[in-house]
Order: C-alpha cells, then structure tokens, then sequence
C-alpha cells in the first residue's frame, strides 16, 4: 500500500514537473526588439556567444570567441617585492599598515609602468549585420529565447507575410546558427555585412563568403597576438546571391541559413601558433553537410542532456502571461513564484552556454562582451567572482561544467609556482586576486587591492567540492599535486604574530576592505584564516584518503592547530579582522569573513551556534542593498542562516530593474535578465542561482536537509534532480513546508543522513538519529573547528532553529529510495 500511495504521489510531482517543463514557462519573451545591449538575448556553446536584438529592419548578432583577449602570452611578477616583503611584514604587526602598504605600492605602482602590467581584457569580435528593405513598419512582433531548447526567435508581419528569425549556437558543430523564413515564399531579401571595433581588421567576401578578420589590441605594455577569423556562410534556398568586396546580398529567397564560425590562433596560454581562418573554415566545412533541420536537432539534444537533469515548480499565477521585462518590473510585488523558476533556470542555462568541458572558464560576462575595454577587464576575479560563477554547478546537476575551472586551475598552478618563489621563496603555488587568459598570478592592481595571495586556496575548494559531490577517488588523486602544492605555499608563508603566537598570512587584507580610511593591508583576516584552514584540511584528507605525504599531512594537522580562531567582536559580529576593527555602519558589498558560513562549511547552527548567531549579526550590519552579485551571495548567506523569508526578499531585490546607468552599486536586474553591478556582471545570475537550490536542499552540515530554507511564497513545489553531496540526487515535492514525497538516487552506495521538517515512509526503514551523532557519511561531514575567543562584553542575538527530524538509511550504488 505504501508503494502505490508513494507512486501515486510521484505522479503527481511528475505532473506539477512537467508543468513546469512546459516550454512557455521557461521562455524569456518580449514585444519588442532590443535597443541596446542589456535588453538583447544570449546564444552560446561555451566556446562562442551571440547576443541578438531583433530588430525588424537590421538584425544585428554580437560576436565573441572565448579565447579573443588582448595582450600574448607572459606572467606579470613584479621586480623586487621579495627585497621588500620581510619589511612589510614587520610594519603590520608594529600596527604601522599604513607604511606598509605604502612601501609595498613601491613595488605594485598605480600606474602601469615597466615590465609590469595588471591584466588584459576580453574582447569582442564584431557583429554581423542583416539589413531587411522594407521591414521598417513590422507589426506583431515577438522576441524570444527559449532556455528549455537554448534557442532564440523573433516574428513579425510586413504586410501580408509573417518573418520568422531562429537562433541558436551549437555545440555538436561549433557554428552560431541564424535561420530566416518567411510564411510566403521569395520574400526574404537581406544585406549582410559585418563590422568590428578593433583597429586592425579586415571583411571581405570570398568565395560566397563573408569575412572579418582581426587581431586582439595591444594593451598596456603588451602586444595584441590573437588572431581572430570570423566567416558566415549564408545557404539559400530559392533566390539569388550577389557578392561584392565587403557584403553580400540576397533577393527573392524562401528561406536563408547562416553559419557563423569563429577560429583564433590560441591553443593555450603559452602557444599561439594556430591558424584562425583554417580553423573557422574547417567548422563550416562540418557544418554545412547537416541540413537546418539536422543542425537544430543535434544542438538540441546536446543541449537538453544537460538542461533537463532539473525541472523546478513553484507555482504559476496569471503573471506568466505579462513578458519578462514587465514580470521583472513587477516581481517584488508578489505573485509570481514562477519567475523565480524562470530565474534559476537561466542562471543554469547562462553556465551551460559559457562553460562547456574544453572551453575556457566562464569569466565575469561569461563570455558575453561588446567592447574592447568591459568594465573591469571582464577577467577573472578570484576574490569571489569566479567562484561565484561555480556555485551552481554541483548542486544544480551541471558537474562536468566545473571542468574548465579545473583546467584553468591545472595553468595556473604552474604560473603560480613561479609567484610563489620569486615573490614569496615559497614551494607550492599561488595567485592573487585576479587572472586572465594567459594566467596571470601576480599581483593585479596595486596593494590596496592586488596584494591578496589567496585567490589559488578559494578556487581550490572547488575541486574539494567536486569530490563531496561525486566521491570520485580517482578524480581526487588527479587533482592531489595541486591541492599540496597550494597547501605548502602556505605552510611556507605563514608567519607567527607576536601577541597569541597565530601562524597568519601577511600580508594580506580582506578582500577590498579597508579596516581605516585608504589602507587594507593587515595580516591574519578572518577570511583568510578559514580558507588556509580549509585548504590545510582538504589536503590532510586527501592525502589520508590516497594512503600518501603521510609526514606533510601530520605537518599540515600542527600548524592547523595554530591558526587563529574565529572571534566575536563588541557588536556581537564575526570579526572581519583580527583585531576588533569591525564598524556597525559598514555596508561594504564584500562580506569576506562570512566565507565560513557560505560557501565554506565552518559555521554551523548546531555545532557552534554562538558563531552562527555572531555571523547572523555580521550580515544584518553589513544590510541587503548591494551590487548584484553581492545581493546573491547574500541569497545564500540567508538561506545558511535558515531564513528563507530573508533570502527570498534579497532575490526580490536583486530580480528588480537595474539602473541603466553604469555607476554605484545598486544591483538588480536588466531587462533580458542579466545581473547588474551595474554594470552587467554575470556572476549574480549564478550566485541567485545557486542560492535558490541552498534554500531547498543543503547538505553541507552532516545530512541532506531537505527545505532548511522554505520562504512562505514557496509554500507548495516540487523539484527534480538537484545534487547533494555523498554523490546523491534528490526529487521531492512539498505542501505546506512539509516533504510530500521524495527519492533519493544514490551514485555510490554508501549511507545516507536526511535533515527533514516531517517523518516519511517509504521502500525501506528510517533510522533515527541524535544531532549529536557522528556524520556516518565522510562526504557529508561538517568541518570540526575550533571554539571562538568569546568577548564578556558580547551580547548575542538568540536564533530559534526550525525543528527537524534527522534519519539514516544504506544505500546501494545506483539505487533509488522513494518516500511519503
């Protein structure tokens, strides 16, 4: 009876699922074209993207190639800095900071200057023109992108004929694909010509076809190398073609087809020896032996792999029928949970169409971009960006997308050894808080923000993570050198300051904070305490796991030891600093010394629930208003703290229009559901996107909670397919914040702990459990710290934890277990 009553309840879920799988629910639409580029659309395959407007008269489409930066290869080590360092060392724990970031400013000028350089922008292609005679009184016009396909369209009527415009970029064949048609035919006639920013480029046509070429700018002190070649090859049924020296024409045709294809000269950091024009028009060779239809179909089958491994309902109101602009306007006013669907949806698609396994890593656009200069290089910033970029892919069922990190990773940590010796004299490797295409580890800007040697110790947790998640031992082993290697920097450069005796990182800061006016350096940040603490950690287990560097890991276990502890200020707060520097009224968008809290598991409710409470105030103190990406790691800093409500008001605050303006930090959301800084920053996308999935599944803390985050606008759902670590899937429906089914899809065997707000049955027996039980499950296991410095003066803010039932059950490798 049990399993019918389950089975029934699964195919309820199954139900509300496709709901929500339903393609007109997971379209983001308008009624009108773009007239700028936040409002344009998004196509991508990891290695190219496309943003497309829509406009009836003259389509215009965007171009990147991932790989197109300015700047050729080399590292950016600064002369001297090891001369400098003992000094700067003595200064900071003389409490003379100040000094100390002046001497080392000497090394790290603002201005660019000699040798040294602080990074090289990503760059657009160029855009190609389709000019349409006639088109400029279109009615009835729609513009859309499907996510649940990853294809876009537009439709309009001239007169008596509907025009139908398609887009998508594949990555089964590596071309940007635009189809037009017509409901009429020999009506579709059309101009394409393409054009680019860069100073040294080059269109042609030749051969029937149309042709950019160009090559990356230079940039401070470096010479552009990267040859870029893009060519669209337009087939056309019915019709004819007219080409001259820079455009080529058609008239009368039934239907048109352009493959775009974009080849570059970079085969990695440190080689550019390839040949762009040979590569793109080998892709179109490919290419146009498939048909449209057989194009559109392998790309959607690629696509959809992906895609589908998660379906999410929370409900469908009246407001789906409004289009997304308006429902972006309208969502902090209520009643439309659907568009929070909508919203973490996009974020998954964005990850998968900038980040695909042999691609480079999603920078701060992903690799959306139409200038030669973006707004902060549009590089990779390691003090949070980046990893923020990676938050979804584990949780959100996306796990091979984390392997162009990984690979990134694999470069940086041979740049890196050579910053870890000339600055430091240190083994290992180290990066600091920004890089680009050619892997750059020294420092980026000067101290105030550069001087931060911690960025190689945040990405590596992502490969610790990818382990939770998959329990892929040989994965592990693969990744070991890099993870020692970060953890002997450390172990080389930890320095003992003089009033507790704590092994510290100096210098350092916390990230783009100053603890007094113009000065961050210091040493010992609490940030940079937990992250030391977790690499130190991650390579103790791995090396007890691998049965190898038995004496280093016993090295690693003694200075652990010495770190300092987390510390509760006079306001109650988790201190930013070593020192008790923290001020009320700091409303930095950098909330560093939460790391512990999210993405980090070192602060958990149960076990240092006075850390938990201190943390709590740290982020009331800091607010909610914010840049974009700051309001989503806030998203999921709430949803840690176990307050859904307050993390959905953050998401409301971050789904609101942004200012179109480029200044301030004021957040939001552009009309075609890009985070806003403002500017366009894409890592606001993926940290809503993961905070959504934090507030319906953790399982950081020592189980799998189920709901540990419910807001009361989500009272009733069903999700499918999100990731927990110990290599499980869950599928689960809710009513009334309680679980009304669920199936737990083991990949490894091994023991499961659920977390849940009710008692369920199901194919095999619950077991119950003590909160103070040990984790039976090493995948799952919370990090065990040490206790804080408690402060007499302290008065803690009480937190109320929502009750909940904990239980054990076996589980088998490929196995699923349903409950009720």
């Amino acid at each position: 009876m049990k399993q019918s009553l389950t089975f029934l309840s699964w195919l309820l879920c199954a139900v509300l699922l496709s709901q929500s799988a339903n393609h007109d629910l997971l379209k983001v639409w308008y009624t009108q074209p773009a007239s700028r580029w936040v409002e344009a659309l998004p196509i991508g395959n990891g290695r190219l993207g496309g943003m497309f407007f829509g406009n009836p008269a003259c389509e215009q489409l965007q171009m990147n190639e991932e790989t197109v930066w300015a700047g050729e290869p080399g590292n950016n080590l600064p002369k001297g800095f090891n001369q400098v360092l003992p000094q700067v060392r003595e200064l900071i724990f003389a409490g003379r900071e100040d000094e100390a970031q002046d001497l080392a400013l000497t090394r790290f000028p603002r201005r660019v200057g000699g040798d040294n350089n602080y990074g090289m922008p990503y760059q657009t292609v160029g855009d190609l023109w389709i000019d349409f005679p006639g088109h400029e009184q279109a009615v009835n016009y729609y513009r859309e992108l499907d996510i649940a396909r990853a294809i876009g369209k537009v439709t309009y009527q001239v007169g008596e004929v509907t025009f139908q415009r398609e887009y998508f970029a594949s990555a089964i064949d590596q071309v940007m694909v635009v189809r037009l048609t017509a409901s009429q035919k020999k009506h579709i006639s059309c101009t394409l010509s393409m054009s680019s920013p860069h100073q040294s480029k080059r269109v042609v046509v030749d051969g029937g076809q149309l042709m950019l070429s160009g090559t990356g700018s230079d940039f401070e002190n470096k010479k552009g190398r990267v040859a870029f070649s893009a060519q669209v090859l337009p087939l056309v049924q019915g019709g004819d073609l007219l080409c001259n020296d820079s455009t080529i024409t058609i008239t009368g045709a039934n239907s048109v087809t352009l493959l775009v294809s974009i080849g570059t000269n970079f085969k990695n950091y440190r080689d550019i020896s390839g040949d762009a024009a040979l590569m793109a028009a080998n892709i179109i060779d490919k290419a146009k032996a498939k048909s449209y239809p057989q194009l559109q179909g392998d790309h959607e089958r690629d696509y959809r792999t992906l895609f589908d491994r998660v379906q999410l309902e929370l409900g469908v109101t009246d407001a789906v029928k409004k289009p997304t602009d308006q429902r972006v306007i309208d969502f902090a006013k209520g009643n439309d949970p659907q568009m929070a669907a909508l919203y973490f949806q996009f974020g998954r698609y964005l990850l998968i169409s900038s980040s695909r396994p042999g691609t480079q890593p999603a920078n701060l656009q992903g690799i959306w971009n139409d200038l030669l200069e973006p707004s902060w290089d549009s590089k990779y910033t390691v003090n949070i960006n980046t990893e923020m970029n990676y938050w979804p892919a584990e949780v959100t069922n996306l796990s091979e997308l984390h392997e162009p990190l990984f690979a990134m990773l694999h470069d940086l940590a041979q740049t890196g050894a050579d910053a870890a010796r000339e600055m430091y004299g240190a083994r290992g490797w180290v990066m600091h808080h920004n890089t680009d295409i050619w892997r750059f580890t020294g420092p980026i800007d000067g101290p105030f923000y550069g001087l931060w040697p911690m960025g190689g110790a945040w990405l590596t947790q992502h490969m610790w993570q990818h382990y939770l998640y998959s329990g892929n031992v040989s994965f592990l082993k693969g990744v070991y050198p890099i993870l020692k290697g970060c953890a002997q920097f450390y172990a080389d450069v930890l320095q003992r300051e003089p009033k507790n005796g704590w092994l510290v990182v100096s210098p350092s800061m916390s990230p783009e904070n100053a603890h007094r006016k113009g000065v961050s350096l210091t040493a010992g940040t609490t940030m940079d305490n937990q992250l030391v603490f977790d690499v130190f950690s991650n390579a103790i287990v791995a090396s007890e796991l691998l049965g190898i560097d038995p004496s280093f890991a016993d090295s690693l276990r003694v200075m652990r030891q010495a770190l300092p502890p987390m510390q509760i200020g006079q306001h109650g707060q988790l201190q930013e600093w070593l020192s008790d520097w923290d001020r009320m009224g700091d409303h930095h968008r950098h909330v560093s010394h939460l790391y512990g809290l999210y993405p980090g598991n070192q602060v958990s409710p149960r076990m240092q629930p006075e850390l938990f409470a201190a943390a709590r105030n740290s982020l009331i103190y800091r607010g909610d208003v914010s840049t974009g990406w700051s309001m989503g790691w806030k998203v999921n800093l709430w949803a840690r703290l176990l307050d859904g409500n307050h993390a959905f008001k953050l998401l409301c605050d971050q789904i609101a229009p942004a200012p179109l303006e480029m200044k301030g930090e004021k957040g939001g959301t552009y009309p075609n559901l890009f985070d806003a800084h403002p500017p366009f920053q894409i890592d606001g996308n993926f940290g809503c996107t993961s905070g959504i999935a934090e507030m319906l599944i953790q399982s950081h803390d020592g189980a799998i909670h189920l709901l540990p985050a419910l807001p009361d606008a989500w009272n009733t759902g069903a999700v499918k397919g999100l990731r927990a670590r110990g290599a499980f899937t869950i599928d689960m429906s809710w009513a009334n914040g309680r679980v009304t089914a669920l199936t737990v899809h083991s990949g490894i065997g091994g023991m499961c702990r659920l977390r849940l707000p009710n008692a369920l049955s199901g194919q095999v027996v619950l077991t119950p459990a003590a909160d103070d039980s040990p984790c039976p499950n090493p995948l799952m296991a919370a990090s065990v710290i040490k206790p804080p410095l408690m402060n007499d003066q302290v008065n803690l803010v009480g937190v109320t934890l929502p009750q909940t039932l904990l239980f054990d059950f076996v589980t088998m490798p490929g196995k699923s277990y349903s409950f009720k």
